[in-house]
């Protein structure tokens, strides 16, 4: 699985970081992103928790 941080529909409400901070991480531009492009399987629940949680929907999952 693999999961990125769309820049331009990311509102830095740190949902994402917070639910899975192994993964998501903030940027120089205070958005998040993806530090971990691969998700590892231990990760990947909480990855698309974050997918889920996420209030414009700006984490993309490419399995």
């Amino acid at each position: 699985m693999k999961v990125y941080v769309d820049q331009d529909l990311c509102i830095s409400c740190g949902l994402c970081i917070s639910i899975c901070e192994d993964v998501f991480v903030w940027n120089d531009d205070e958005k998040a992103e993806a530090v971990k492009p691969e998700v590892e399987e231990e990760f990947q629940q909480s990855v698309k928790e974050a997918v889920d949680s996420c209030p414009t929907e700006a984490i993309k999952i490419e399995e």
